[in-house]
């Protein structure tokens, strides 16, 4: 398995970036991590879907993500945990089904929800709300990466047991 200073060394040099980014969070920044780019490397992917797997509890039933990105994520935890994963949208599809949780979510379920990158955990904290409100629980919210900006002030304030696998710090940022 990757160790931890090859998996930031892998991730910093295939998606940082530098000059002027309007982030999700409608903060500018000097740098951007473009999460497409490690997440669609299957060394990067797998190495981060057993982190995130190993992070789960005895309890976890589901894994969860976030569309778009935590999708990729979402996936690689659930087949490294041997554990179903769900989908939960940004937005209700108006065709269809019309949910805004794809795959199983069952009352009471325990649910390990996993994140690309972390600003002020606006997107994550949506996706934990749209869980809850289904029955579930979040056991835990991990990140790939916590750029330490506010996030996990803000998932802690709202209740939730936040973890990152990197930091900002931890890439050399």
């Amino acid at each position: 398995m990757m160790d931890q200073a090859t998996l930031a060394k892998r991730v910093k040099e295939t998606s940082y970036l530098e000059g002027d980014f309007l982030l999700r969070s409608g903060k500018r920044s000097k740098y951007y991590m473009d999460k497409y780019l490690f997440e669609t490397q299957p060394d990067i992917l797998g190495a981060l879907g057993a982190r995130m797997a190993q992070r789960r509890s005895g309890v976890t039933t589901r894994i969860a993500g976030a569309e778009l990105g935590g999708v990729a994520l979402a996936a690689a935890a659930s087949l490294a945990a041997g554990l179903p994963f769900i989908i939960v949208r940004n937005s209700k599809k108006d065709y269809g089904t019309s949910k805004m949780i794809e795959g199983t979510l069952l009352p009471g379920d325990t649910v390990l929800l996993v994140e690309d990158i972390a600003t002020t955990g606006g997107q994550v904290l949506e996706a934990a709300k749209i869980i809850v409100e289904a029955g579930a629980r979040v056991e835990k919210i991990v990140a790939v990466i916590d750029r330490q900006e506010g996030a996990r002030e803000n998932i802690e304030k709202a209740g939730y047991v936040f973890e990152a696998i990197l930091t900002r710090t931890d890439l050399g940022i």
